[in-house]
């Protein structure tokens, strides 16, 4: 995704009174003026009056929605801060056993670092990881999280449950690549690489705009 999309973005924190119709009330009027809720997620949820950080696309005015949002009995305050898409970027989230999770990091960190220099955004998460639900469900709850775009699998051997998770995320548009290991998840993944560093660069090549690399136009997947 490009710099303009991201600019388009307009990110607001809204602390409300901790009345129970606050969130129904602010979604409602931003629908109302026919901007796009991108992300939402509640902030001091120990507070008696809830938060709120809104990430919203398409916002024809934003300085009306700001304004009519501070009018609304609901809520305290409303401020505008830099979406989490314009600072953190897109995720590139790798799961799997220590030292393999660990040496696809060094690929992926020293490859986003070139390409953040250069007015990209990516970031990298790691979550190591053992056992097959267990990786399975962790694999399946990245489709919830926002911003990710490329997951990296990274162990010795996946398959079954993992192996279903796989085809379920590619489902909605996320990228897998694997590990080159045994079990039945590199037959559907994305791209297979062997050397994990390599891995990792990879993986930051297919996010970044500024790369000219595309998973989808090579003509072989196992490298």
């Amino acid at each position: 995704m490009g710099d303009k999309a991201v600019q388009e973005l307009l990110a607001l924190i809204i602390e409300t009174n901790g009345e129970t119709d606050a969130l129904q009330t602010i979604s409602g009027l931003i629908i109302g003026q026919r901007a796009r809720i991108s992300w939402i997620s509640i902030l001091d949820v120990q507070q008696p009056a809830e938060t709120f950080y809104i990430e919203l696309a398409g916002t024809e005015n934003p300085e009306k929605l700001i304004e009519s949002l501070e009018a609304l009995q609901q809520v305290r305050t409303v401020r505008e801060e830099h979406s989490l898409r314009n600072i953190f970027g897109k995720r590139i989230i790798i799961i799997g056993g220590g030292s393999q999770v660990g040496q696809v990091a060094l690929g992926a960190v020293s490859e986003a670092d070139r390409h953040n220099l250069r007015g990209e955004r990516i970031s990298v998460d790691t979550l190591p990881l053992v056992g097959e639900l267990q990786i399975a469900e962790a694999v399946r709850a990245i489709a919830r999280l926002p911003r990710v775009c490329v997951l990296v699998l990274a162990g010795a051997m996946m398959g079954g449950e993992i192996e279903e998770a796989v085809r379920d995320v590619q489902k909605r548009g996320l990228a897998v690549i694997s590990l080159n290991m045994a079990g039945s998840v590199p037959n559907v993944a994305d791209l297979v690489v062997t050397d994990p560093v390599q891995a990792g660069v990879m993986a930051v090549m297919e996010a970044a705009h500024t790369a000219q690399f595309d998973i989808s136009r090579l003509t072989k997947r196992h490298f």
